[in-house]
C-alpha cells in the first residue's frame, strides 16, 4: 500500500488515500520530477520498464509520487535513490517550477520540478529493475532533434511546453558550466 496526501484544487492537504484510489478517483496529489545534468551539460534519462502501466519502454526524467507526510524535496531524493541508486543532497536541487496538471481524467497532480547538477557517470547508477530498464545521457541538442523527428519514444512528446523547457535547460547548462561541479554524496 502506497499512501499519498490528497489535495484540494489549491494544493492544500485534505486527506490521505491509497495511490490506487487516488488514481481511480482522479484526486489531486503531489508528483516530483528532476532534470539531472552532468558536467558535460547532458541530461539523464531513464527508460521506463516494460511492466509500467503508464508510458512503458519510454524514456523520461527521474520522478514519481510524493508519499503522505513527505515534502517534495524529500520525495525527489527518495525517488532518485530508489530508481537510480544515488543520493543527491538537498542543497544540490533547485526548484524550477510547480505545475498544476490534469494529465488525464484519473491523474491530477501538482508537479514539483527540480534541477540538479551531478558528476555521476552512467556506470555509477544502479537501476531499480521494476522501474528502470536503461539509463543514458543526452544533450539538449539531441532533445531538439527528437522534437523535429516527432520521436514518440520519450515521455515529453506532448511538445506543448517543450521550447520553454529547452530554454530553461540551456540557461541551467550555461550556469552549471561556469561553476565547479562536485560529487553529490
Amino acid at each position: 500500500m502506497e499512501l499519498l496526501d490528497v489535495l484540494d484544487e489549491d494544493g492544500n492537504v485534505i486527506g490521505v488515500e491509497d495511490r490506487s484510489v487516488v488514481h481511480e478517483k482522479g484526486l489531486w496529489h503531489i508528483h516530483v520530477g528532476a532534470w539531472i545534468m552532468n558536467e558535460k551539460g547532458e541530461l539523464l534519462f531513464q527508460k521506463r520498464s516494460a511492466s509500467k502501466k503508464l508510458n512503458p519502454n519510454k524514456w523520461t526524467r527521474t520522478g514519481g509520487h510524493v508519499d503522505s507526510g513527505e515534502t517534495p524535496i524529500v520525495g525527489i531524493q527518495r525517488e532518485i535513490e530508489e530508481e537510480i541508486g544515488v543520493k543527491i543532497s538537498q542543497d544540490k536541487f533547485k526548484l524550477i517550477s510547480i505545475e498544476k496538471k490534469k494529465a488525464n481524467e484519473c491523474n491530477h497532480h501538482f508537479t514539483y520540478n527540480y534541477f540538479a547538477y551531478v558528476d555521476y557517470k552512467i556506470e555509477e547508477y544502479t537501476m531499480q529493475e521494476e522501474e528502470v530498464s536503461d539509463l543514458r545521457y543526452i544533450s539538449i541538442e539531441e532533445m531538439e532533434e527528437l522534437k523535429e523527428q516527432n520521436n514518440q519514444d520519450y515521455t515529453f512528446v506532448k511538445w506543448d511546453t517543450f521550447d520553454e523547457k529547452i530554454s530553461m535547460l540551456k540557461k541551467m547548462r550555461h550556469l552549471g558550466q561556469s561553476k565547479n561541479v562536485s560529487h553529490n554524496m
